[in-house]
């Protein structure tokens, strides 16, 4: 008898609802072993690999790449069985046909019932079953009479994604693939077509994301030089703007940074101080044997300066509970650190940072932006953060504004160490200078206190030994 399983978009307990596939690592067919990864997804603040919790053969694939699935939703049905016949080629096509709808849908279950021995202790494979919301990309061009069933073109689902963040139909591209299949260089020939009306080959096509810029798409500068000589997605009909889809990442920045500009009332202060002897400090730890392991950097040195500065004003670890009307005092301090990756913004945090000693915050902090750039942050490590450090100094950028993380009271922001005039002494001399910028809740942080822990802060990192006398 076969036994058909479904394997779901499993429940990544950070209250998150849906995650876009970014990519899909079996096929209908293909034979999977218990924990072997299926699919990536996207979620909010990371790219996460997931599992199958059982063995078998695909016999179902139920979502495309770029599809936004919501949690519970089902991703592909497994034969745990192993005894179904291998499906023929003509099978593979029409699996790997699936696409979205041009408007959201609910698809029902296949036909083969849930069995009653699917685990349900893993969250997100419990009853409720959630449909995927497939949303169709298209240019702003592209009309709803001018959509053509995708159903009816041969593609993998690839390049039918491709298709729809060109806004090209994929009815109207000539196929020149084995049985007639649309191929990736058939959409950017046709593309190419469109955009300069000549058959010259098509350019690689780059990825919206790249790691030289976190927000622009590959070759976007040179696409806007010369867009007739380059094949770019997005490029409009009339070559002078480039549409890029809000992925998952960006679109949870923006939702968070305004629902965080327009609750919490901010205030920012600034203070420009003398650097000059936490870069000694910092150099001298470079020097040293005994760090000769660790990434040190002047971001780890104000770091603990902050925490220095909160333990002298516990009051500002807190958050406002609107719903409650409390006011939460926090006894530890997650220290997020802000940081730039190619799919955006994040901000993981350093848990119970408040115990750390100077050298394993510079090793977590090292290991925190190693794992943010890979795109591999947990998305464990971007709750409950506390109190947020934005860095950017590293732009060559002095000073800023920077915009509370949703649930924090306080976030610190660090310009660029440069070398300027200074009066020690009542002489001018050079030294190494740096602007700060603390914005705050202020419904929770009076300007007296916010200034205050700026004030201490400043001192810790003017006269690092008074680290000694206040840590």
């Amino acid at each position: 008898m076969t036994t058909i399983v479904t394997v779901r978009l499993t429940d990544p307990g950070e209250g998150l609802t849906e995650a876009e596939i970014t990519d899909l690592k079996v096929a209908v067919g293909d034979t999977v072993a218990i924990n072997q990864m299926i699919c990536e997804v996207e979620t909010a603040k990371s790219a996460v690999e997931l599992p199958s919790h059982v063995g078998g053969t695909v016999v179902a694939v139920h979502v495309a790449v770029g599809d936004e699935v919501e949690v519970g939703a089902p991703l592909i049905d497994i034969d745990t069985d192993g005894g179904a016949p291998e499906p023929d080629p003509s099978a593979r096509e029409a699996a790997a046909e699936v696409a979205p709808a041009p408007v959201e849908a609910t698809e029902e279950q296949p036909a083969a019932p849930e069995q009653d021995d699917e685990p349900k202790n893993l969250v997100g494979y419990g009853s409720r079953p959630a449909a995927s919301r497939r949303r169709r990309r298209r240019s702003a061009q592209e009309s709803d009479e001018q959509q053509v069933p995708l159903d009816r073109v041969l593609a993998k689902p690839p390049v039918r994604k491709l298709a729809r963040d060109l806004g090209i139909a994929l009815a109207d591209v000539l196929a020149t693939g084995p049985g007639g299949t649309v191929t990736r260089e058939d959409v950017m020939a046709a593309q190419q077509r469109a955009i300069s009306g000549t058959s010259a080959a098509p350019a690689p096509a780059g990825e919206y994301f790249p790691d030289e810029s976190p927000q622009a798409p590959a070759d976007l500068g040179a696409s806007m030089k010369s867009t007739r000589d380059q094949a770019f997605p997005g490029v409009t009909s009339d070559e002078r703007t480039t549409r890029v889809p809000i992925r998952s990442v960006r679109k949870r920045t923006a939702e968070a940074m305004v629902s965080s500009a327009f609750t919490a009332p901010h205030v920012t202060v600034f203070n420009e101080i003398d650097m000059t002897a936490t870069m000694d400090l910092v150099a001298h730890l470079k020097a040293s044997r005994e760090w000769k392991d660790v990434h040190v950097s002047p971001l780890a040195v104000v770091a603990k300066a902050l925490l220095v500065a909160i333990r002298r004003n516990p009051e500002v670890n807190a958050s406002w509970d609107e719903e409650a009307q409390e006011i939460v005092y926090k006894h530890f301090v997650n220290l997020g650190i802000a940081a730039a990756t190619p799919r955006g913004l994040i901000v993981p945090n350093i848990k119970d940072a408040h115990v750390l000693t100077l050298r394993e915050l510079a090793e977590a902090i090292s290991d925190l932006a190693r794992t943010a750039r890979a795109g591999r942050t947990p998305l464990g490590a971007t709750r409950e953060g506390t109190i947020t450090i934005t860095n950017f100094g590293v732009f060559g950028i002095d000073s800023g504004t920077p915009i509370l993380n949703p649930g924090e009271s306080v976030i610190l922001g660090m310009g660029a160490v440069k070398e300027k005039p200074w009066i020690v002494d009542g002489q001018i001399v050079p030294r190494k200078v740096a602007q700060l910028a603390l914005s705050f809740d202020h419904r929770l942080i009076d300007g007296a206190l916010g200034s205050e822990l700026l004030r201490d802060v400043s001192q810790v990192l003017e006269h690092p030994e008074m680290g000694l006398v206040w840590g």
